[in-house]
């Protein structure tokens, strides 16, 4: 019996294969497998689906979009502190407030 039921899936899988890509079957095929909760498994599916269809996109596509413009930003905004006159202001105070602490204690 369950040879039988393997053997069923098997040819329903290489049947269907040219019916959905199968990446975007991955998601729901492990929640269904994990959680034995079908609807779930139905929802992530289909709100993968509205998402490509809404975007062009798939969902990981544009998580990766999002992650190179956060990292764009983050960097801009490091350069922009680096070359401020606040933070160059900041560090020679820093400075000399050390060279002083120094110099008392040579002597």
């Amino acid at each position: 019996m369950f040879k039988r039921k393997i053997l069923l899936a098997l040819i329903v899988v290489i049947l269907l294969n040219g019916c959905t890509s199968p990446s975007a079957m991955i998601g729901p095929v492990y929640t269904l497998s994990s959680t034995g909760n079908t609807f779930q498994a139905g929802l992530s599916y289909g709100s993968n689906e509205l998402i490509t269809q809404y975007t062009g996109k798939t969902p990981i596509e544009n998580l990766t979009k999002l992650r190179v413009i956060e990292e764009n930003e983050t960097q801009n905004i490091k350069k922009k502190t680096l070359e401020s006159e606040d933070f160059y202001v900041l560090i020679k105070n820093k400075i000399d407030k050390a060279n002083e602490i120094f110099n008392l204690t040579n002597q």
